[in-house]
């Protein structure tokens, strides 16, 4: 198979994502929305055209208005299912570009999570280097990190929270429920819908993303991932390094597992 095959429509007749031959799990920033403008162009005129047999979910620590609105402005196709707010959220995408959670699935996250939110912020609020994103989120506190001024005893109030404390790209601080996160999230989506796992190809470029990376299921870092998650998923045959930075570097690994026929 070529690179230029993946981008051939074809066509089926299914639509339900459970059946489809691929099912895409991709990050955002930097991994479905990096690339080249022609790159991104063309890798999302082929999702467009292969709806039928390729699904797709956006896993990422966006939040669901800055995925509804980048969806509906046509800056990026429309995702079947979310898992957003870096695993906090777990939502199905309607024709309308609005996400729907799934509470069966969010259930256990917000009963993780009780009501730490204003418990977070007072003993956060003294921690030198992090401040507070002004987007309010329903089960995570997210902060901007200055990696100068971190004071690390950020990792340890969070731990004595019972919570779990993540840090990605060296600039985010997150605060999220205990074993919540991407990799967790997007498997329990995964077996809901009845979605094979070999037949699902993760995506991602920074340490917030190893949690999916490191599933085991086919994967892909992205040419320009942060080196710290490089150093963590070197040697795992299942997660392919790729040199195609951000779509062309999804494209590569589509080709590399083989995970489309060409017929």
């Amino acid at each position: 198979m070529t690179r230029h095959e993946i981008f051939t429509p074809h066509p089926t007749s299914t639509d339900h994502i459970a059946t489809k031959e691929l099912v895409l799990a991709t990050d955002l920033d930097g991994t479905f929305l990096g690339g080249s403008d022609e790159d991104r162009a063309q890798f999302y005129d082929w999702i467009e055209d292969n709806r039928a047999r390729v699904g797709l979910i956006f896993v990422t620590g966006r939040d669901p208005g800055f995925i509804s609105q980048l969806t509906k402005t046509g800056r990026a196709p429309r995702p079947d299912y979310v898992v957003g707010d870096v695993g906090t959220t777990i939502a199905e995408v309607g024709r309308d570009h609005l996400l729907s959670p799934i509470e069966e699935l969010e259930a256990e996250i917000a009963e993780a999570w009780g009501d730490a939110g204003g418990m977070i912020l007072a003993a956060l609020k003294p921690v030198q280097g992090i401040r507070l994103q002004s987007t309010g989120f329903r089960y995570r506190a997210s902060y901007d990190m200055d990696p100068a001024r971190f004071d690390q005893k950020a990792l340890d109030i969070v731990a004595g929270l019972g919570l779990d404390a993540l840090i990605s790209d060296n600039r985010y601080f997150d605060v999220l429920p205990k074993g919540v996160s991407k990799g967790p999230s997007l498997l329990r989506l995964l077996a809901h819908l009845g979605i094979d796992n070999r037949r699902t190809l993760v995506a991602g470029d920074t340490l917030n993303d190893l949690s999916m990376l490191s599933l085991g299921l086919p994967a892909v870092a992205v040419g320009g991932s942060e080196q710290a998650l490089l150093d963590e998923v070197s040697g795992l045959d299942h997660v392919h390094a790729a040199r195609g930075v951000g779509v062309a570097g999804i494209a590569e690994a589509i080709l590399h597992f083989e995970m489309l026929t060409t017929s």
